[in-house]
């Protein structure tokens, strides 16, 4: 199958972008690395009337370093970060997740903004970058918003983006030295889709954990204060101290009702945990 007929346009900078987004009603679709984009234009899940390929704005390709946060252009893309030529404000996190994403032809092209624009609820930076308490800054004609990655994914293939924006920047919080990072996935194969995604930042020294339970059918569950799932507080035992019954009942409570497919989370989540251990 071959995309519907679309216009195309290839702006010359942001502002020239956003223009012709705002001039198109909500008809236009951006497309960047086009690794998402591209295989549903071709199997007309979407049929868009315009384009708009933002590939060449240096503006979205910017990588700094502003104070305790790493800021991210929407257009680096996932091999920009695992080769590593970009700062890792991380402390190798992000370079893991990059690194384990599709295959390298994907990472190559796919971008980091197109990813979490796209939604995807078994996409890795989703629940990565929500686990690490990243913001993401979306961009129109009217000015600029900044919202916490969590809140920017709404539903699956949802987002917060209003017709006329799109994701200027992400903004990363370094890792404290004292804080442990865990992230496992579960893929029929490599290169696949996850079917279960956990991560973990857990900081002992300061007793505070951020934990996130992603890829299902719907927003990744993002446990800020998760405590409760080290039996009420959080200490450097805190790989004996995890307690799957409460992930479980977390799972069932968001609407997961298949036994198998709560276990199947629940192992990979205490993996992340382990991993964050070692």
């Amino acid at each position: 199958m071959k995309p519907a007929p679309f216009a195309y346009e290839r702006p010359r900078d942001i502002d020239a972008a956003l223009s012709m987004l705002a001039a198109s009603n909500g008809s236009a679709k951006i497309i960047a690395g086009g690794q998402s984009l591209g295989p549903m234009l071709n199997l007309r899940l979407v049929q868009p009337e315009l384009v708009v390929d933002i590939s060449g704005l240096a503006e979205l390709k910017r990588a700094d370093v502003c104070g305790s946060e790493l800021v991210l252009g929407a257009l680096v893309t996932h091999s920009d970060i695992e080769d590593g030529r970009i700062a890792d404000v991380t402390r190798g996190a992000m370079r893991g997740v990059a690194a384990n994403i599709a295959y390298r032809a994907v990472r190559n092209r796919g971008t980091i903004g197109g990813s979490l624009s796209h939604a995807d609820p078994a996409a890795d930076w989703i629940s990565a970058l929500s686990a690490l308490g990243a913001r993401v800054t979306l961009r129109s004609l009217g000015g600029a918003r900044t919202m916490a990655v969590e809140a920017f994914v709404v539903g699956a293939l949802e987002s917060a983006l209003h017709d006329g924006e799109i994701v200027e920047a992400v903004h990363v919080p370094a890792r404290p030295d004292s804080a442990h990072w865990g992230y496992a996935k579960s893929c029929r194969k490599t290169g696949e889709f996850a079917d279960a995604i956990g991560a973990v930042l857990v900081d002992p020294t300061a007793a505070s954990a951020r934990v996130v339970i992603g890829a299902i059918d719907t927003t990744p569950i993002v446990i800020a204060e998760a405590a409760e799932l080290f039996g009420g507080r959080i200490a450097a035992d805190y790989k004996q101290r995890f307690d799957p019954h409460v992930a479980d009942a977390l799972l069932a409570g968001a609407g997961i009702d298949d036994a198998a497919q709560r276990h199947i989370h629940v192992s990979v989540l205490k993996s992340a945990v382990q991993g964050a251990a070692a």
